[in-house]
């Protein structure tokens, strides 16, 4: 599976295009010494987690200089694939593992994206506000909400206002029940065809008024 996938949904420039492109190799290079991708994945890297992490992208058109914290970035899911797309919002990609952080850098770095910054901190921990919160599958709603529930700027300036907007896979109905706050739960499968995404969801929960 190649970059096609990726081509098949979205306009590409030149640049994005070489970027995803070397992706894969970058990936299994760094897979066999830091294993941040399951060895059954890595050959689905393209779909199971590029595509994935592009399903923000059809929710959400992210404008220049917009914040975004990813919180448990593991590898750099789903921050990588949205900073290529995004590359004039700034992406700050966090993880409480160290080697993890050590793969987001190098690929970053290997990328040349300018908007990536990568840290070992807890979510808990961070001082910075940003406009949107993304992650995907590291908890359960309830208490990612607690981590990252003061970290939001005031200041909304897309049509979705400033918020979390969450990867997630299953049957969320008892999980979404626990959140008590307003929501909207996007299907991925009305985005892509791939039978893979038949359960996976965006959930997006508004955090600033």
């Amino acid at each position: 599976m190649t970059t096609a996938l990726i081509e098949k949904y979205f306009e590409l420039t030149a640049t994005q295009l070489e970027q995803f492109e070397k992706l894969a190799p970058l990936y299994k290079e760094w897979n066999e010494k830091i294993n941040v991708i399951s060895r059954k994945d890595i050959e689905q890297l393209y779909e199971r987690h590029i595509l994935h992490s592009l399903a923000i992208a059809k929710v959400i058109q992210f404008k220049p200089t917009t914040k975004i914290l990813d919180v448990g970035t593991g590898g750099g899911f789903p921050g990588i694939p949205l900073a290529i797309m995004f590359p004039e919002s700034e992406f700050h990609l966090v993880d409480s593992i160290g080697k993890k952080i050590k793969v987001v850098n190098e690929i970053a770095s290997a990328l040349e994206l300018k908007n990536v910054s990568a840290e070992q901190i807890r979510a808990e921990q961070i001082q910075d506000q940003y406009e949107f919160v993304i992650s995907r599958a590291v908890t359960r709603l309830k208490p990612f909400i607690q981590w990252i529930q003061n970290k939001f700027s005031k200041n909304n300036f897309h049509e979705l206002n400033n918020g979390i907007i969450y990867l997630k896979g299953g049957d969320l109905k008892e999980e979404l029940d626990e959140v008590k706050r307003s929501k909207k739960i996007y299907e991925i499968a009305d985005f892509f065809e791939n039978d893979f995404f038949e359960t996976k969801k965006v959930i997006y929960v508004p955090m600033v008024k």
